[in-house]
C-alpha cells in the first residue's frame, strides 16, 4: 500500500518543464512527414537515440549493400559530436521542401532527420530482372540482349552502342499519381529537331494519373490514336534502338517498361527486321519481300474466297471446280459466315496459346487447331478450302516482325471478309482502297506515314523494298531528316 501511494504521489507531480518537453519533442519537418505517410506499413522508421538521427526509407526499394555502405556502418561508428561532420559529405543532401524530400522517398531515398534538418541520401536499388533475350523479336544472328524494366540500364544499352557525346536525353516525369520519368533520346546534328520538339512537348502536355508502359505513352502522343495502325515504332532491341537514333529518329524511355518507342517512323519500317542487315544482303532482300507478300496473303485471301465462293465462280478453274462444290455442298452457311465463323476460332486459339502457361499454350495450339479443324470439316460447319485459306492467312500474319502491325493486320482482314462477301470482288477492292486512303492520311510526329511511296523517294527504297549493299547505303531516310546536310551524308 505504502509503494501504491508512493507511486501516485510521484505521477501527480509537475509535468517536465517546457526546456525537457522541447529536447524530447519530434521536429516539427519529421512529424509532418509522418503524417504524409500514415498507414504506409511498409516505410521503415529507423532511430539512433544516440545521435539524435531518424532514418525514413521503403526497404524494397533500397540496395542493400548501399545501404549498409554508406548509411548503417557509418552511423554505427561514430559519436554524436562528429554528426555533423559526417552530414558534410556528399551523399548527404540538404533537402528543405517537404514535397522534394517525399518523392525523394518514394524515389527509392532514404531520408535522415537530425534536429531541424533533413537530409536525402540516394541508396535506390531494387531487385530487378537481369538483361534476357526479346521474346518478341528474337533474330537467329545479331545481338540477343534486350531492354529490360530499369530505365538506367536501358540507357546502359544504348550507350553502350552510341559511344557520342552528341547523344543527348532529356528527362520528363509523367503521372500525377505514378510519377513516372520518361527519357527522350536524340543525337544533336543528326536528328531533326522539330520532331524532338513535337515529342518532348506533347509529353509535357499530358495530363493522366499513370502511365505503366512505352505503349501507353504512344497512345498519348499519338497524332491519330483512334487509328488501327501504329505509327510509332515499339521495340526491344538496344540495338533497333540505337540504329534509329543513327538515323536521326528520336527514341523515348519509359520507367518500368521493357521496350523503348521510336519516331517518326513509316509503314514500311514495321516490315523490317533486324535479321536483315545481319545477314547477306540477297537474303535480307529476299527475306524482306517475303514479308510484303505474306502482308498480302494474310489480308486478301480469306476475303478473295469469299468473294470468289460468293459471286465469282468464273474465276475458279474448271479442274478445281468440283471439288470446291463437293466441299461446300454440306456447308449450310453462306461462305461469308463460314469465314468469319473459322477466322473468329483462330482468334481463340490465338489468344488461348498466349494467355496460358508456355508449354500448355503450344499445345492448344497446336492440337486445338488441328481437332477444332477437322472436326468442322466433317460436321459440316466448314470446307476443307477455307481451312487452308484461314490457315494461310494465320501463318502469313506470324511473318511480320512487329506484333502491334500484325494485331493491326488481323483486324482489318475481317472488315474485308465482311466487304467481300456484301459487295464481291469490288468490295474487296473499295476496301483494300479505303485502307490505303487512310494509310495515306497517317502522320508520324508531323511526318509522312507512307513515305517513301507517298510522297514518294525513290532513293529510299534500296533500305526499305529490298536490303541493298551497305556500300550503297549512303543517306539517311528521307523522313527524319536533319537540317544538317553535313550528317545526312554520313554512311549508315
Amino acid at each position: 500500500m505504502r509503494f501504491k501511494k508512493w507511486m501516485r504521489l510521484l505521477s501527480s507531480t509537475n509535468p517536465p518543464s517546457p526546456v525537457i518537453r522541447q529536447i524530447h519533442a519530434e521536429p516539427p519537418v519529421l512529424s509532418r512527414i509522418k503524417e504524409q505517410f500514415n498507414d504506409c506499413s511498409d516505410l521503415t522508421q529507423r532511430e539512433f537515440p544516440e545521435l539524435g538521427i531518424t532514418l525514413f526509407y521503403f526497404e524494397h526499394l533500397v540496395s542493400p549493400n548501399l545501404f549498409e555502405r554508406e548509411l548503417l556502418a557509418p552511423l554505427e561508428n561514430i559519436q554524436a559530436d562528429e554528426t555533423d561532420e559526417l552530414l558534410k559529405n556528399s551523399i548527404f543532401i540538404r533537402v528543405t521542401e517537404e514535397s522534394v524530400l517525399v518523392k525523394k522517398i518514394l524515389n527509392g531515398w532514404a531520408a535522415l532527420f537530425v534536429k531541424e534538418a533533413a537530409y536525402a541520401v540516394d541508396i535506390y536499388g531494387p531487385d530487378g530482372r537481369g538483361i534476357e533475350q526479346s521474346e518478341t523479336e528474337g533474330v537467329i544472328v545479331g545481338p540477343h540482349d534486350a531492354f529490360t524494366e530499369s530505365p538506367e540500364d536501358n540507357l546502359s544499352l544504348i550507350r553502350r552502342r552510341v559511344k557520342s557525346n552528341q547523344l543527348k536525353v532529356q528527362t520528363f516525369t509523367v503521372g500525377e499519381v505514378t510519377n513516372s520519368k520518361i527519357f527522350v533520346l536524340y543525337i544533336e546534328g543528326i536528328a531533326n529537331m522539330d520532331y524532338v520538339n513535337t515529342m518532348t512537348q506533347r509529353i509535357e502536355a499530358i495530363e493522366t494519373n499513370a502511365i505503366f508502359d512505352a505503349t501507353m505513352l504512344v497512345q498519348l502522343i499519338d497524332d491519330f490514336p483512334n487509328s488501327v495502325f501504329p505509327v510509332m515504332l515499339n521495340t526491344e532491341r538496344p540495338d533497333v534502338a540505337a540504329s534509329k537514333l543513327v538515323e536521326g529518329k528520336v527514341v523515348a524511355i519509359v520507367e518500368q517498361s521493357p521496350s523503348v518507342i521510336c519516331g517518326p517512323t513509316s509503314f514500311f519500317e514495321f516490315f523490317i527486321s533486324p535479321d536483315d542487315y545481319y545477314s547477306r544482303w540477297a537474303v535480307g532482300t529476299a527475306t524482306r519481300l517475303l514479308r510484303y507478300a505474306a502482308f498480302v496473303i494474310t489480308i486478301s485471301f480469306t476475303a478473295l474466297y469469299v468473294s470468289i465462293t460468293t459471286y465469282h465462280y468464273e474465276m475458279i478453274p474448271d479442274n478445281l471446280i468440283a471439288t470446291l462444290t463437293e466441299s461446300r455442298s454440306r456447308v449450310p452457311f453462306p461462305p461469308v459466315f463460314e469465314a468469319l465463323l473459322m477466322e473468329t476460332t483462330i482468334e481463340l486459339l490465338r489468344e488461348a496459346g498466349a494467355r496460358l502457361p508456355t508449354k500448355i499454350g503450344q499445345t492448344i495450339g497446336i492440337v486445338g487447331g488441328i481437332v477444332i479443324g477437322q472436326a468442322a470439316v466433317q460436321a459440316g460447319f466448314t470446307s476443307n478450302i477455307l481451312i487452308i485459306a484461314v490457315a494461310s492467312s494465320a501463318i502469313a500474319s506470324y511473318v511480320i516482325p512487329s506484333y502491334t502491325m500484325s494485331a493491326s493486320i488481323r483486324l482489318i482482314r475481317f472488315g474485308l471478309v465482311i466487304a467481300a462477301g456484301v459487295l464481291g470482288n469490288f468490295g474487296l477492292m473499295a476496301g483494300i482502297a479505303l485502307v490505303i486512303i487512310h494509310l495515306a492520311k497517317l502522320t508520324s510526329l508531323g511526318a509522312p506515314y507512307t513515305m517513301p511511296v507517298a510522297p514518294l523517294k525513290l532513293k529510299d527504297w534500296k533500305d526499305i523494298f529490298i536490303r541493298a549493299p551497305f556500300w550503297s547505303l549512303k543517306s539517311r531516310p528521307s523522313q527524319s531528316l536533319s537540317m544538317n546536310k553535313k550528317y545526312n551524308k554520313l554512311k549508315k
